[in-house]
């Protein structure tokens, strides 16, 4: 059997700012899920894994759920052919409204 690929996660600028909303002792829990999550096969739906909607606001294709109630989001583009993960944002849902660097945010 052929080992996959592992696909490289790349973080953009923006995402200190998504960070800085949330509490610090989640950030260790959020990047590890991102490591674990989405280093292979990052564009199979799953239970917390899923795609979005074309042409979402954000500009992602794809949404992560984790955390211990679902309420962290991290939103997603994948690149297939170079194996790239860009991590585009990430939120905290409270409720039915989703926050990203402290702002409501409308999907």
């Amino acid at each position: 059997m052929k080992p996959q690929q592992q696909f490289e996660i790349i973080y953009t600028r923006v995402l200190a700012s998504h960070l800085a909303a949330i509490e610090r002792k989640y950030h260790s829990l959020i990047r590890s899920t991102i490591e674990d999550q989405l280093s292979y096969e990052p564009e199979v739906k799953t239970r917390n894994r899923k795609p979005l909607r074309p042409y979402s606001q954000l500009g992602a294709t794809w949404e992560l759920r984790l955390g211990a109630r679902n309420e962290f989001r991290v939103f997603y583009e994948t690149n297939s052919a170079t194996y790239e993960v860009y991590i585009l944002a990430i939120g905290i849902k409270i409720g039915n409204q989703l926050f990203i660097a402290g702002e409501k945010v409308e999907l």
